[in-house]
């Protein structure tokens, strides 16, 4: 069985951790399968949404530490090595979410911690179930957060709360999660990933150019002044002007009726 599924259907892509009997934690395969299927998602004009998911009833536990101690015990790495394999390993997800510009939907159906809460923080959207539970566990084993949790949880929930989780390492339950602003709506277990796929439909309806655009623009401004900021948005608004979408929005304005893009 594989520990990663991808399904194409409809312009959406669906990425889910499979490994529920271990609480989806990672294994290199299921990382490089994961990336691949982003690589694939943003070169393909068949995908204009992405879900990402998880089986069962855990988002993902993270590192498997039971291997960690395993590997601890039977290895004589270097700091060199160990650097390495995060850097080549896990790191692969984020590194290939920073190419990725298309829409990415994380519905994090039960217990994400550690390395797993970090992948979750990395979806442009963030849906969860009433049954899960956030934690940044990696101060419980004696480390720092490895995959962007020191980075993204300052700029979701400010500087203070995020040293708390961080230095702490307590879980948070989902409703204290969307009250912090760490993600975007609390939903019954059993209607989290339908509600995820309806707000996918919708996405992958819509005009993916100005989508795509949208979402460099919006992470760009993380990085640059406001007036560098304006340049970059006027200039955007230039090409999307040109587009078959943007004009069939204006028509079916005009027309009071609902368009239909063609996403170009």
């Amino acid at each position: 069985m594989s520990d990663l599924l991808f399904d194409i259907h409809e312009k959406v892509a669906t990425i889910t951790l499979n490994r529920p009997e271990r609480k989806n934690t990672f294994t290199p395969a299921m990382v490089v399968a994961w990336a691949d299927a982003l690589r694939e998602c943003q070169a393909s004009d068949a995908v204009n949404v992405i879900i990402q998911t998880s089986a069962g009833d855990s988002y993902c536990a993270g590192g498997d530490v039971e291997r960690m101690n395993r590997n601890a015990e039977g290895r004589s790495e270097t700091a060199f090595d160990q650097k390495e394999f995060i850097w080549t390993g896990a790191n692969l997800v984020p590194f290939e979410l920073q190419r990725v510009d298309k829409p990415y939907l994380v519905a994090v159906n039960g217990v994400a911690a550690g390395a797993g809460m970090d992948m979750a923080m990395l979806g442009d959207m963030i849906f969860a179930a009433q049954r899960a539970r956030f934690g940044e566990t990696y101060i419980r084993v004696g480390l720092v957060p490895g995959d962007g949790g020191g980075w993204l949880l300052p700029r979701m929930v400010g500087m203070q709360k995020a040293l708390e989780l961080l230095l702490l390492g307590d879980f948070i339950d989902a409703e204290e999660a969307a009250r912090i602003g760490l993600v975007n709506k609390v939903l019954p277990d059993d209607e989290l990933l339908p509600y995820t796929q309806s707000i996918a439909a919708r996405l992958a309806a819509g005009p993916s150019s100005a989508q795509r655009y949208t979402k460099r623009l919006t992470q760009q401004a993380m990085n640059v002044d406001f007036v560098t900021h304006l340049d970059q948005a006027t200039a955007l608004i230039a090409v999307l002007k040109s587009t078959d979408d943007h004009k069939e929005a204006v028509k079916a304005f005009v027309e009071k009726r609902k368009p239909s893009f063609q996403r170009r």
